[in-house]
């Protein structure tokens, strides 16, 4: 595999550099001093924002893109063999590299390398940890799945030996990754068009597990099941955190305030650590800022400095991020496409003032919504209203045997109406006839669902 000589920069570029992951990275090796250029489909704020720092962006991936100058080339794991810049690099012999496996050489150069797993949540508690890191003046060095406000970005570029990032499972991608401390946030069944299933995911988990060396730290949620199948035998130190088990980190006297944000008490080795309000919503923050606790115990953080940073971040865009008003109804955009994150927000959205809970929710990938059909019609049954729209494809085709009507009647089989329309302005019709002052509307879905809300908004 070719190894980035970071001491000695030199030419790169990024297949598909608009992307939320990608963009970040070339970001950071600019700032290294490589050269960067990169290709995406479409123009895009991402794309804008690298080509004002002086990054070369072509729109249409071609074979021309590849030019003989460049030392090596990234790719993501949605970049086929077939694609022609993967092919024209091939033919002149430029080392192509995937994502995961640039990460992890990046994180070789950070002594304290954290990395932030789960089938869900990773985005979140990414951003609490680096709120923490930065609020205690450790000028970390920061990869979010998303973008975070308080660093106006999905990339930080610091100066220290701290590196913050997100690693995820998918296609095994976090086991290229070379951390020093690693959290396991949750494992449940996903991305079943890769895994054969939750067994498969867990020994995924396990080897990450692994990666983390002797004087490195793992931090996992006990309330996974047997986790103990994830942490027996390991090197390193191991904490544990949980909402529901016996525990190194947990909650009590967990309550909420009118935003939804939770309260709470934390113990930290069965001892009374202090009262904690957080500004990110859910119960299931509780558990991601229990994980961060554990995170700041490592480095004997104080309860006020920690407090300070929990009342600063309200997390990323687009998780359960309050978006504004239309005629009185409150629109709320959320990220939530796996069965267990729905659960999570909508439970969420009951702690709000509202009317009736209305719920658009847009499936993502055809295996995903194949594979967790009922679940998915479980999930959404918490809200009072239910609409759909159809799947979004992402990095898949259209199988043909599988859609949203499939999920609402699904839906209609457990004894609830929902609606199901093809377009978004369809949707955005009905909502302006059907909704009243006072109901709470979630957008949701990890594709471009979102945009309903926006156009709402500013009408």
């Amino acid at each position: 595999m070719y190894q980035i000589d970071f001491k000695h920069p030199c030419s790169v570029h990024f297949i598909g550099i608009g992307g939320i992951s990608m963009s970040g990275f070339a970001e950071l090796l600019h700032s290294f001093g490589f050269t960067v250029t990169g290709s995406d489909r479409n123009e895009s704020s991402i794309t804008e924002h690298l080509k004002k720092l002086g990054i070369h962006v072509v729109y249409g991936q071609r074979a021309e893109n590849i030019t003989e100058n460049i030392d090596f080339v990234v790719y993501t794991a949605a970049i086929q063999p077939s694609n022609p810049e993967y092919q024209e690099a091939e033919r002149l012999q430029i080392p192509l590299m995937n994502r995961a496996d640039m990460v992890g050489q990046i994180m070789k150069n950070y002594t304290s390398s954290i990395a932030i797993a789960g089938t869900h949540g990773k985005t979140t508690t990414t951003s609490i940890a680096s709120q923490i890191f930065l609020e205690a003046g450790f000028d970390p060095t920061i990869s979010i799945g998303g973008i975070y406000k308080s660093i106006g970005s999905n990339i930080r570029i610091g100066s220290s030996e701290y590196f913050i990032t997100e690693a995820c499972e998918y296609t095994n991608s976090f086991l290229h990754f070379y951390p020093t401390i690693g959290i396991i946030l949750n494992i449940e069944e996903d991305h079943l068009d890769f895994f054969k299933d939750i067994d498969d995911i867990r020994r995924s988990f396990r080897r990450f597990a692994e990666l983390i060396p002797p004087h490195g730290t793992l931090i996992i949620n006990a309330d996974i099941p047997n986790y103990e199948e994830i942490t027996n035998g390991l090197s390193c130190r191991v904490l544990t955190f949980a909402l529901e088990r016996d525990a190194d980190f947990t909650a009590d006297n967990i309550r909420y305030d009118d935003m939804g944000c939770p309260i709470f008490n934390l113990y930290a080795q069965g001892k009374n650590a202090g009262e904690y309000h957080l500004s990110v919503t859910g119960l299931h923050n509780v558990g991601n800022s229990l994980a961060c606790l554990a995170l700041a115990s490592l480095y004997d953080m104080e309860h006020d400095m920690l407090q300070r940073a929990f009342s600063a971040c309200h997390g990323p865009d687009r998780r359960f991020q309050h978006k504004g008003l239309c005629n009185g109804i409150t629109v709320i955009d959320d990220y939530a496409h796996h069965p267990q994150e729905i659960q999570a927000t909508l439970n969420t959205a009951k702690h709000l003032p509202h009317h009736n809970i209305w719920c658009v929710f847009q499936p993502h990938t055809y295996t995903r919504t194949r594979n967790f059909l009922h679940e998915f019609a479980e999930a959404l049954l918490t809200a009072d209203n239910i609409i759909l729209t159809d799947i979004y494809a992402a990095r898949e085709q259209d199988p043909g045997d599988i859609s949203s009507q499939n999920l609402a009647d699904e839906i209609n089989a457990l004894g609830k109406k929902v609606y199901y329309f093809h377009t978004f302005e369809e949707i955005e019709s009905f909502i302006l006839k059907n909704l009243v002052d006072g109901d709470l509307l979630i957008t949701m879905g990890a594709g471009n669902v979102g945009d309903i809300g926006n156009h709402l908004i500013n009408l």
